[in-house]
């Protein structure tokens, strides 16, 4: 199962996936240039770079490459790039000292919307 949280006003996404028993076994956090809803479907547009977090407490950066490739064939502008590298960074800290909400939340908003679906 996975669950997609899409904060607004925030300039990043974050999927949940769980095993069958209903464990985490990652978080996948995509940064993004903005989160909106349209027609009731929520949707991102993607900055390239990704953060994956293990529930060990193991983090990963992922596609820092296309990152640097979209800014160098002018695919996103250099604003948009710093943007994405603060982000990272910023969520990178709070995961390390434990403080990034979303993640706290997953299994209580899956759950919650499994009770909704009853």
């Amino acid at each position: 199962m996975w669950l997609q949280q899409f904060p607004m006003d925030k300039n990043h996404s974050v999927t949940t996936m769980f095993n069958a028993n209903c464990d985490v076994v990652q978080w996948y956090i995509d940064i993004c240039l903005c989160n909106g809803i349209d027609n009731n479907n929520p949707w991102m547009d993607d900055l390239f770079i990704d953060i994956v977090v293990l529930p060990s407490g193991e983090l990963f950066e992922k596609d820092a490459d296309e990152l640097e490739e979209a800014l160098l064939e002018g695919i996103i502008e250099k604003e948009h790039y710093d943007q994405a590298r603060n982000e990272a960074s910023k969520l990178k800290r709070l995961i390390s000292q434990g403080k990034y909400e979303l993640m706290q939340l997953s299994t209580p908003h899956k759950e919650l919307l499994l009770n909704k679906l009853k």
